[in-house]
């Protein structure tokens, strides 16, 4: 993390992507500290996920900029260097390596931010190191001798989180990270995230309001590609227009 805990980690200024004559984005201004666990909600198509797109490099806005750690406007920037600055990004649905054991996975994500043949080399004692940390963190020291493929849901979900923590992100972006979670995994989570945020920075797209309501402080709503509103949690969610927009159809949605 920067020594400079009074520079945003993210300063989004004045974004705007459109689709075929729809503004995904709509002149958004977002920013974020270091160190904080910022969770992100809105209605379908509030732009939640554009957003993360655009910090990632996977899609270029037709406006705006996006500082990243105090360095230059990152909007044009490739996914891969990205990757390098410190952006990770986790996407809902888990993607590991199925036949490769807990253990491996974790091993081989070492090596994506270094150069090609890293990833044929043996680990340090530091990178071993690092690797029984991070099993510990995210609760599979037991399970890593096991195959990713065989692991419930939520141990993939974890795992995958761990395969970014072993490459030391300092922005760590996570797209409904608790989507088909049972109650317990849906905690585990919860309080795994908050660990993770002391050590780095957390953007979570998120629409499980239970999940938001126990584990977030600060909240961010978008709509229709800009932020309606932020704050925290218990004043987001009694705000008269964010439960118009989007708290009450949710509701609606679930009866």
């Amino acid at each position: 993390m920067p020594s400079n805990t009074r520079q945003p980690i993210l300063d989004v200024q004045g974004v705007t992507v459109s689709f075929n004559g729809f503004r995904a984005l709509n002149d958004l201004t977002f920013s974020m500290s270091p160190g904080e666990l910022r969770f992100v909600i809105g209605p379908n198509g509030a732009g939640k996920t554009t957003l993360l797109d655009v910090i990632t490099g996977k899609t270029r806005p037709d406006s705006g900029r996006a500082i990243f750690d105090g360095q230059v406007n990152i909007l044009h920037t490739p996914e891969h260097v990205l990757v390098r600055r410190g952006i990770g990004r986790k996407f809902q649905t888990p993607t590991v390596f199925s036949s490769l054991t807990v253990y491996e996975n974790l091993e081989a994500a070492i090596g994506f931010n270094e150069r090609v043949d890293s990833l044929f080399r043996h680990v340090t004692p530091q990178q071993e190191e690092k690797i029984h940390t991070t099993l510990q963190l995210i609760g599979l020291e037991g399970r890593a001798q096991t195959r990713a493929g065989i692991l419930a849901h939520g141990e993939k979900q974890w795992l995958e989180i761990g395969m970014l923590l072993v490459q030391e992100p300092k922005l760590l972006l996570l797209d409904e990270p608790v989507a088909g979670m049972a109650r317990a995994e849906r905690n585990h989570t919860g309080e795994l995230l908050q660990r993770i945020a002391e050590r780095c920075s957390i953007l979570v797209v998120e629409h499980d309001m239970e999940f938001v309501r126990n584990f977030a402080n600060l909240v961010t709503v978008m709509h229709m590609g800009s932020v309606l509103t932020q704050g925290p949690v218990a004043a987001v969610q009694s705000d008269p227009t964010v439960i118009e927009v989007y708290i009450g159809r949710e509701r609606e949605a679930r009866h």
